[in-house]
């Protein structure tokens, strides 16, 4: 077809030469190919399959699965760990994106805006859980235009879990110690174990929040101004949420419906939805320590499917290994070098 389309050009008058470079090909390569007898624009194809090539079966059962009820939603990074809970291996994760694209069911989204790296807050470094939390507070919209509910939420860093929330009609940092206070309580917090991370807004400098913090013993942190990168955590909890398709596209209703939906948000995130950041676990799992006998099944089952068709891996198996440590801010490798 190229060939044909490069006869026309030249029979209309164009230089051959310029008329490959339109095509980003070079003058020999059509020289080449003119001279050659075989394959499609006379390049020769491979002769054979490869041996360990997925059937049209295998490839149609991986298909079924993404477009099944219970995974159409969920990208394949998403459903590969459920698979494998599941003790099933249908494919690698490269696999079911590459049979997306060829289908083109694939949809691409959007960069994110880098951080600005000046006057950057203190990393902070969690090990375990109920040593480093981040809250902060999302507008919710109501049939009022002009007027808000307003979603408080705190979330663990190491096991993302969201371990306090609450739903009102106004920011007040009096309501935000209240939630706090909560939380360390339902936690078992102990004095001078925590950091709690923020942006610089007004209930996050109450002088009530921070008296509070100052008694219970817990240390500060803070975003530096407009700075929204500075507190990812939270900022990536909030987009899920309003990512989510139960999240009303209008408003809510009420300050109760409103409750309602968050009260139900809180108990799928926390004990179904399998997070990213944390090898695809629940944060419910990893904060009791649940994932470890998780992400040892898994790689139970690869190391199994590996045994079972070894021509169909080049390399070692998947990564499942437990993500032991999780950095908030983390120090540029400028800075980290320095240290050393």
């Amino acid at each position: 077809m190229i060939l044909e389309l490069l006869e026309e050009a030249v029979r209309d008058g164009a230089r051959l030469w310029r008329a490959c470079k339109v095509v980003g090909l070079c003058k020999r390569t059509i020289e080449r190919w003119r001279e050659q007898k075989t394959g499609d624009d006379r390049r020769a194809g491979p002769k054979h399959e490869p041996a360990n090539k997925m059937s049209l079966k295998e490839r149609e059962k991986i298909i079924t699965v993404l477009t099944s009820e219970e995974y159409r939603d969920l990208s394949p990074r998403q459903v590969v760990p459920k698979l494998a809970d599941q003790g099933i291996y249908l494919g690698s994760e490269s696999t079911f994106y590459r049979l997306l694209h060829e289908r083109k069911m694939q949809v691409h989204r959007s960069a994110v805006r880098e951080s600005n790296d000046r006057y950057r807050p203190k990393e902070l470094v969690a090990t375990g859980p109920n040593q480093v939390w981040s809250w902060d507070i999302t507008y919710v919209a109501t049939p009022t235009k002009g007027k808000f509910h307003y979603t408080y939420m705190v979330v663990d860093v190491f096991s993302r879990k969201i371990v306090g929330y609450a739903v009102h009609d106004r920011e007040c940092g009096d309501l935000a110690t209240d939630l706090v206070e909560q939380a360390c309580r339902d936690e078992g917090v102990l004095r001078n174990q925590l950091t709690i991370h923020s942006d610089n807004g007004a209930p996050m400098k109450s002088a009530t929040l921070l008296a509070t913090l100052q008694q219970l013993g817990i240390v500060t942190s803070f975003s530096r101004p407009s700075v929204s990168n500075d507190n990812p955590i939270s900022e990536a909890l909030f987009r899920t949420v309003k990512y989510r398709p139960e999240y009303p596209k209008g408003a809510f209703k009420s300050l109760e419906d409103a409750q309602v939906w968050f009260a139900w948000f809180v108990a799928w995130y926390n004990e179904e939805h399998q997070h990213s950041g944390i090898s695809f676990v629940t944060p419910a799992q990893r904060h009791s320590g649940a994932d470890r006998a998780i992400l040892r099944k898994r790689e139970e089952v690869y190391e199994a499917a590996k045994k079972r068709r070894p021509d169909r891996w080049s390399g070692a198996i998947r990564d499942w290994s437990r993500i032991e440590e999780v950095r908030l801010n983390k120090a540029p490798e400028v800075e980290v070098a320095r240290a050393a």
